[in-house]
């Protein structure tokens, strides 16, 4: 039986308030001069029960700009600190505001953040609000992330303010609604380690325990349970990115969720010819979160966050520091088991032998070396297509397709090894020369391309046209593309 989604009310509480007020500041969002709705995400607002405001465009323009507060609501803007490229550093919100939690109709909490809302006590001169650009950006990629089956905070509607913001340029300004299961990430523990008690930390991990691996609470070290349990997460997160392509580009510990979703999309990028030193981001500049040193990043995130944990694991550090360890000296094997089971099933072996991790790490050398396109190369072969370009002409690959066409043929399941294709090769991810069109568009008026690109980009496994599943990207456009921090 389907749940309920004909609530007319809001359903907000807010937990979080709960916690011990150094974790937070009480904060309203500030008034815009003129909201006006640009996109509203009613599938995802029938989803949360908050199918009542899907033709209330006025209603969304108050709500969603920060004008009005829904009843239930309890503003906030959290404190938390981070490793920003290695350096750690003060930071907190400083242009959201947390207006609570909603309970949608199956009884799961969801934070409803407004991103862009104004000025916080943790702004550090920065003036609190975001572009429309970056906003609808962030609305456009995560979505498609969601529709990738990759676990991500959503995007529920972005509104225009009416006003003027100065990035370089001047700008549109706008607000984004970001749903997520909650904004409770490394940089929070990290803070709490740094700057609060250890009744505040033990606190802060009972809240996030209780409010996400309920499981774990009555083990024998909740603390170390919660570690292992994040760390699990994230594996699964970072080999879900490495199956598309996707560049998170922004990888400080302020940007890992505790609740394992795909948080903050700056600049944020797919990959489209495979390498693995890909970086698309204008403040990436030696690389630290390139395609390829994502697992690596998290590997380091996670040692951040047992450190922050260290005084809950164990009284005796010496005790702490050699459980965390173990602990995560268990990722780099893990994530690896679980890649190479990610690379067989996009590749269709149903019964993988260790011998096929070299036919995995073959196929990625001469993609590289022919400068192949990542999607597109793994959609042809589920297709059994032969594409234009280097990698299908040469010698070393015709020899690797017989090799791979023998093990496909030894385990006969044709039909169970393309489902097993369909599922982990999207046939269309958020190409950069697509994405930049809709958003160009979009910001001069005419949301018709980012409106269709969005519909394109909620089908990823389904079978698209050949001009777009195989689309000529345009030449040397991702050589100097580059995408930026929305501040």
């Amino acid at each position: 039986m389907l749940p309920n989604t004909k609530t007319t009310h809001w359903q907000l509480e807010n937990t979080y308030s709960t916690l011990p007020e150094t974790f937070f500041s009480f904060q309203e969002p500030v008034p815009v001069s003129k909201p006006a709705v640009v996109c509203f995400n009613d599938k995802l607002a029938t989803e949360m029960g908050l199918s009542f405001l899907s033709e209330d465009n006025e209603s969304q323009a108050e709500y969603f700009s920060g004008n009005k507060l829904p009843d239930g609501a309890t503003p906030l803007a959290q404190a938390y600190a981070g490793h920003q490229f290695g350096h750690f550093t003060m930071l907190g919100d400083g242009r959201a505001t947390l207006l609570g939690e909603h309970l949608d109709p199956s009884g799961q909490r969801l934070d409803i953040q407004l991103k862009g809302s104004g000025r916080t006590p943790y702004s550090r001169r920065g003036d609190g609000r975001a572009t429309l650009y970056s906003m609808l950006r962030e609305y456009l990629i995560s979505e498609s992330m969601h529709h990738l089956g990759i676990p991500t905070t959503r995007s529920l509607s972005v509104v225009s303010t009416g006003e003027q913001v100065y990035r370089g340029n001047i700008d549109e300004g706008a607000v984004l609604s970001r749903i997520a299961k909650s904004h409770i990430r490394v940089g929070t523990f990290e803070y709490a380690r740094n700057f609060c008690s250890k009744e505040d930390l033990q606190a802060l991990a009972n809240y996030t325990i209780e409010r996400h691996y309920p499981a774990i609470k009555d083990s024998d070290n909740p603390a170390l349970e919660l570690l292992k349990a994040v760390l699990d997460q994230q594996i699964d997160l970072i080999v879900h990115w490495m199956r598309v392509g996707f560049i998170h580009g922004v990888m400080n510990t302020d940007n890992m969720s505790i609740a394992g979703e795909t948080i903050d999309y700056g600049p944020c990028a797919f990959m489209n010819t495979y390498r693995l030193s890909t970086v698309f981001s204008s403040i990436d500049t030696q690389g630290r979160y390139a395609f390829g040193n994502q697992s690596r990043i998290a590997h380091w995130n996670l040692t951040v966050f047992a450190n922050a944990l260290l005084p809950l694991i164990s009284e005796d550090q010496d005790k702490a520091i050699a459980l965390a360890q173990e602990a995560i000296n268990e990722f780099q094997g893990r994530f690896m088991d679980r890649w190479f089971r990610m690379m067989f099933d996009k590749l269709g072996l149903l019964h993988p032998e260790e011998k096929d991790k070299d036919l995995v790490k073959e196929l990625l050398s001469l993609m590289e070396a022919h400068k192949a396109d990542y999607t597109q190369v793994f959609v042809a072969l589920q297709e059994e297509k032969e594409l234009e370009g280097a990698l299908f002409k040469a010698e070393e690959f015709k020899a690797w397709m017989q090799k791979w066409e023998g093990r496909c043929t030894s385990e006969d399941q044709k039909a169970l090894r393309f489902e097993r294709m369909k599922k982990s090769n999207p046939t269309v991810i958020p190409r950069n020369h697509w994405v930049e069109n809709a958003l160009n568009s979009a910001v001069e008026g005419d949301m018709k391309p980012f409106n269709e690109l969005l519909e394109t980009l909620s089908n990823p496994y389904g079978h698209h046209p050949d001009e777009i599943q195989f689309q000529q990207i345009p030449e040397d456009f991702d050589t100097g593309y580059q995408t930026f921090c929305g501040t």
